[in-house]
């Protein structure tokens, strides 16, 4: 399973990377380790939204569940995420991003992170 990182880079820009969630065979299905995570957001966004460059307001995963967002980070990368896509919005200092709704509304739910969560073991 994938998840795209949005980071801020050496540089005070944002970056992304893409990582590797590792999963284990279990008894049903394949399954990753607990995340541990505070609670859940429920979030719709029209259409046509624009929220300029700004900070993730804490390390969370977003997933989309309906409608694609565009986020451009501060190096001029721009991703697209649509339904069951997953990123982890880990810039939370520096430039950060811009986020477009580009076909809405969106639904997406955001899971934020407890604070010492690591996710070194997922990169490619």
């Amino acid at each position: 399973m994938r998840a795209t990182r949005v980071f801020t880079g050496d540089d005070g820009r944002s970056h992304i990377e893409e990582l590797e969630i590792p999963l284990v065979p279990g008894r049903y299905g394949a399954l990753s380790e607990l995340a541990p995570v505070e609670g859940v957001i429920f979030r719709v966004t029209p259409e046509g939204a624009e929220l300029g460059f700004h900070n993730a307001p804490r390390r969370q995963f977003v997933i989309t569940l309906e409608g694609v967002a565009e986020i451009e980070c501060g190096d001029g990368t721009k991703r697209r995420f649509g339904p069951g896509d997953i990123l982890l919005a880990d810039d939370t200092t520096g430039q950060g991003h811009i986020t477009r709704e580009i076909e809405g509304p969106r639904r997406s739910l955001f899971l934020p992170l407890a604070a010492d969560f690591d996710v070194a073991g997922w990169r490619r």
